[in-house]
């Protein structure tokens, strides 16, 4: 799959006839919308885990040097907290570009605290597309996260944003946390030489 998945997405019909779609932000979607929505509450997702194994190469970094951004893998038993968003489909136009290295549209079922559930979508990058980093250990996605730097800034405000979201969503989880916590070690490092 090539690194632009913006055509991909627009085929996409699965909610075309409605008027309102619930969408899941698990990564930079939980602190920076930038689209118009309805509704906005907190929402958790099952059977998946958020990873650092996709490249950004036109946000977080550069097609030469991308960054590390989030996506998520499939997990039996784990729930993967973030935010959900009711739209218009209007705003999937302006999403798809946003969402377009890499990710792909996909029709999953959100919950909320209240214990309701509704069907939504979310952008999910899987191994198969261009821009695919991988696992890594967490140390080494960090050293690459501190280094990288794009037309939206450094990749490390991306991690840290989404670290401090996650606190007050009241999610605890390993994996960004970690990452987190060698990145402020490394940074912390570079503010003493």
């Amino acid at each position: 799959m090539s690194l632009d998945t913006t055509a991909l997405n627009q085929a996409m019909t699965h909610f075309d006839e409605h008027d309102t779609v619930w969408l899941f932000g698990y990564g930079s979607l939980i602190y920076k919308a930038g689209f118009d929505y309805l509704e906005r509450r907190p929402a958790f997702i099952h059977d998946y885990a958020r990873r650092f194994w996709q490249g950004s190469h036109d946000h977080r970094g550069t097609p030469e040097a991308p960054g590390r951004v989030a996506t998520l893998i499939e997990a039996p038993g784990h729930v993967c907290h973030g935010m959900g968003y009711l739209v218009s489909p209007a705003v999937f136009q302006a999403l798809d570009v946003r969402e377009k290295n890499g990710y792909l549209r996909e029709v999953i079922p959100l919950h909320f605290d209240d214990g309701s559930t509704a069907e939504g979508l979310v952008y999910r990058a899987t191994a198969d597309n261009a821009a695919w980093l991988g696992e890594a250990p967490e140390a080494d996605i960090a050293a690459h996260i501190a280094d990288a730097q794009g037309p939206s800034g450094p990749n490390r405000d991306y991690l840290l944003h989404l670290a401090e979201s996650l606190r007050t969503l009241g999610d605890d989880d390993a994996h960004v946390f970690a990452i987190e916590r060698h990145l402020r070690l490394l940074l912390a490092g570079e503010a003493s030489r």
